[in-house]
């Protein structure tokens, strides 16, 4: 179709494929290349039945895609990224934006310098389940927000360390899983201002963090607690919790608790806990459920792309919010580091 949005896949990684299988399948998209300097990723394209590129600027010079997909290792991002940008083509960056906030500062101000839409992929905010809760709590059912606790806990078989990256410092939870948490709490309670941080790699010895904890204080007020480990068997984390991935075994449990001085809300369990009469720990409780339709946000993610990139829509996930996600993922770890409270900056 003459509409079909170009898109391009840099990085034909297990999300990479997953996104350029995705774009097969969705209409008003077409997968146009796949861009990847393995040999696997050669196959993967042939596979596909697109054309095959080594590096980004052979394919910036030969193509001329709609938008681009960036789906490489963390610490090329921003290489990529800037060529995209100076292409004028949007681009698509999985999380996290970039593997440092002075890497990802350069990015973000080039892509606004530019005036070209830059995205980050935390696709949880797709989820129909998250709009719902997040128009529970901007219409007020909650009240005001006193305190938060979201949960990450499951077990990381051990072969999963087979491979030597994911043994070293930023392969642990914080920043491959409980960013994705972290970004999904500011989005529905807001801003964080200040950290305080634990970490331990008490279990299995390596270099990277099995375990952390820290305690949010919220720019509204609001207090919060956030736990991560996958090192715990529990049912306890979004990947186990909202079927959103059908490779998770899925549990009927909740990973995120807000609590208001009217209500509380579940997650993804989507369920309001209200006092049927005067607000009281002597009344009775009252839970009703929010519902929201199945869907695979990632697809979603794909169309609000197309949607930007046709201008009709502004990012939902900007590259400003991508960075201030990492900024407050790098606030934890060096607050776990250096034993002592960080503030994050406005």
């Amino acid at each position: 179709m003459t509409d079909d949005v170009r898109l391009v896949v840099v990085g034909a990684g297990l999300i990479g494929q997953r996104h350029a299988r995705l774009i097969q399948q969705e209409a008003g998209v077409s997968l146009c290349t796949v861009v990847d300097p393995a040999e696997a990723g050669r196959a993967f394209a042939e596979g596909q039945g697109v054309p095959w590129y080594p590096a980004i600027d052979q394919m910036l010079a030969a193509e001329k895609p709609d938008g681009v997909v960036i789906a490489t290792p963390n610490q090329m991002h921003v290489e990529h990224g800037l060529a995209v940008i100076a292409s004028g083509a949007p681009a698509l960056v999985e999380k996290p934006i970039a593997d440092s906030v002075a890497a990802a500062e350069i990015l973000v101000t080039a892509a606004e310098a530019a005036g070209v839409p830059l995205l980050v992929g935390h696709h949880r905010r797709h989820n129909p389940l998250i709009q719902r809760a997040k128009a529970v709590v901007e219409a007020g059912q909650l009240g005001r927000l006193v305190s938060v606790h979201g949960f990450f806990w499951l077990y990381k078989p051990d072969d999963y360390f087979d491979v030597e990256w994911r043994q070293q410092a930023g392969a642990g939870p914080v920043l491959i899983n409980l960013i994705h948490d972290l970004d999904l709490l500011r989005y529905l309670c807001g801003e964080i201002v200040s950290v305080q941080a634990m970490a331990s790699n008490a279990v299995r010895g390596f270099a990277v963090e099995d375990t952390a904890a820290a305690v949010l204080r919220f720019e509204n007020g609001a207090l919060g607690t956030i736990n991560a480990s996958d090192t715990a068997v529990a049912p306890w984390s979004w990947e186990q919790t909202s079927g959103e991935n059908l490779a998770y075994p899925r549990t009927d449990q909740p990973c995120y608790m807000i609590g208001g001085t009217h209500g509380s809300l579940s997650l993804p369990r989507c369920e309001v806990w209200t006092n049927t009469g005067a607000r009281s720990w002597w009344e009775p409780l009252h839970a009703s459920r929010v519902h929201a339709p199945d869907a695979d946000p990632l697809v979603l993610q794909i169309a609000h792309f197309r949607a930007v990139i046709r201008d009709s829509a502004a990012p939902l996930v900007s590259g400003r919010e991508g960075l201030r996600t990492l900024q407050v993922v790098e606030a934890l770890t060096r607050s776990a580091a250096e034993g002592v409270p960080v503030a994050i900056p406005g």
